[in-house]
């Protein structure tokens, strides 16, 4: 019963979060411990067949997209929260644990796990690490990176590696940061111990309304710049504006040409200073509503439009290609020009949503698949907004991961010798390249 097979079974398994590519996998297997996972690998690498590992399929970037001759694997089944430690402020975890439920285990304790992808509710946490998602308050309190301490993976010859430790320092090379968002081409996770904080003791949320998107994004900057550190700093445009408000009611005006989610958290006697100051620099750089949240209700609805944002712009359109770049805050206002004008190029409708403080954005192309040509109509937009990001000394990915959707603009970022430096490191792992394969590290054939 830890074997599909049949197509009808199959079926689910076929793409991720990245439904513009699918491909049935020769066979799905659900091991129900680590001793499985270490039979499935060995049997893998003895008969030379691709392994692809899958969480609760929500990546965005086609990591989890299966190979048509090889054997997809699911952890969905190791889910097990095998202790909290409240000494420690740790948690250890089965990757199959969904991320919203470390914070549920967590709350009793008054601790909490910090990272909160929009898909938290439903992501797992070995997805989390493969890719090394983010969220909403990872401006202040790190990405998956930084709040994990140990994992424990599966090789492609079934050894059982312990990489980081429970302790503060790790002796040796930081082999933990490497696995952390290498997309499931370095071995299979089975264990992790993360980092718990405390819940903070006050949190104020505001949302601010602007009537012109570069004045939001130059009010992003001025903000970082002045040392405020915001819990979660968030901007969305008009559109995506309107369709979280249709979708959750949050109290959004729609008329505004974009709006800023921020949140300061901490203890009480620094947060009302810190507000102050908030007000006073997003004032200067042209807001027109700054509306505070009078109790924790409206917090938690100003949170739900931005956390809904993509299922509500998913309302518009039979389809959207959601993207995935990072470029410098001083940017914002020149790359969403740029994302605009493109929008008009490809005649595509785009809705932005994104991590303002850090300056991970998310452009949600509107497309339908049933319409010859829109498609790929919507990679060549996504794939010029990766380019932009480039250009202004960003990266292509954020949180999503490479995956198949971004492989090739791997070249346009990376020279021959980087690119080859990254071949290298799999292959000391996996010299077949049979974890994973044609994800993330474009081939020579394809640079």
């Amino acid at each position: 019963d830890c074997i599909v097979t049949d197509e009808g079974s199959l079926k689910p398994y076929e793409c991720d979060g990245l439904s513009g590519y699918r491909q049935m996998p020769r066979l799905v297997v659900l091991p129900e411990s680590v001793d499985q996972v270490q039979a499935v690998m060995k049997i893998c690498q003895q008969t030379g067949t691709p392994v692809v590992p899958r969480g609760a399929g929500t990546c965005l970037s086609g990591g989890a997209t299966p190979h048509p001759e090889g054997l997809l694997i699911s952890v969905a089944r190791l889910k097990q929260i095998i202790k909290i430690d409240t000494d420690n402020r740790t948690a250890t975890v089965e990757p199959g644990v969904r991320n919203l439920a470390i914070s549920d285990a967590a709350r009793p304790f008054d601790l909490y796990y910090a990272p909160d992808p929009s898909s938290q509710i439903a992501c797992t946490i070995g997805g989390n690490v493969a890719e090394n998602a983010g969220g909403v308050h990872c401006l202040k309190y790190g990405l998956t990176v930084h709040n994990v301490l140990q994992v424990k993976i599966v090789t492609l010859e079934g050894e059982l590696l312990t990489l980081g430790s429970e302790a503060l320092q790790t002796p040796g090379y930081d082999l933990l940061s490497l696995i952390v968002g290498s997309e499931g081409m370095l071995g299979i996770v089975v264990e992790v111990v993360v980092r718990l904080l405390p819940i903070p003791a006050k949190a104020v949320a505001a949302m601010i309304a602007f009537d012109d998107v570069q004045k939001a994004g130059e009010a992003v900057a001025a903000v970082i710049a002045a040392g405020i550190i915001p819990g979660g700093f968030e901007m969305m445009d008009n559109a995506a504006i309107r369709a979280a408000e249709d979708f959750v009611h949050a109290g959004y005006p729609v008329d505004a040409a974009a709006i800023l989610i921020c949140e300061l958290d901490g203890i009480p006697e620094e947060i009302e200073p810190q507000f102050e100051k908030l007000e006073n620099v997003l004032r200067q750089h042209g807001a027109l509503e700054i509306k505070r949240a009078r109790d924790e209700e409206e917090r938690a609805r100003f949170w739900s439009g931005r956390k809904n944002a993509f299922p509500a712009v998913g309302r518009l359109s039979p389809d959207y290609y959601c993207m995935d770049g990072t470029i410098p805050r001083k940017a914002l206002a020149h790359v969403l020009q740029k994302i605009n004008a493109l929008a008009e190029k490809y005649r595509l409708r785009v809705a932005n949503v994104f991590h303002a403080g850090d300056g991970n954005l998310h452009p949600q192309i509107l497309y339908d698949a049933g319409v010859e040509g829109e498609f790929d109509r919507a990679e060549e937009f996504g794939g010029e907004i990766l380019d932009r990001c480039i250009e202004v000394g960003g990266t292509i990915t954020g949180e999503h991961g490479v995956g198949l959707e971004k492989v090739d603009r791997m070249c346009v970022q990376f020279s021959d010798p980087e690119l080859e430096q990254f071949r290298a490191i799999r292959r000391t792992l996996d010299p077949d390249g049979l974890l994973n394969p044609g994800k993330a590290i474009p081939t020579l054939v394809r640079c």
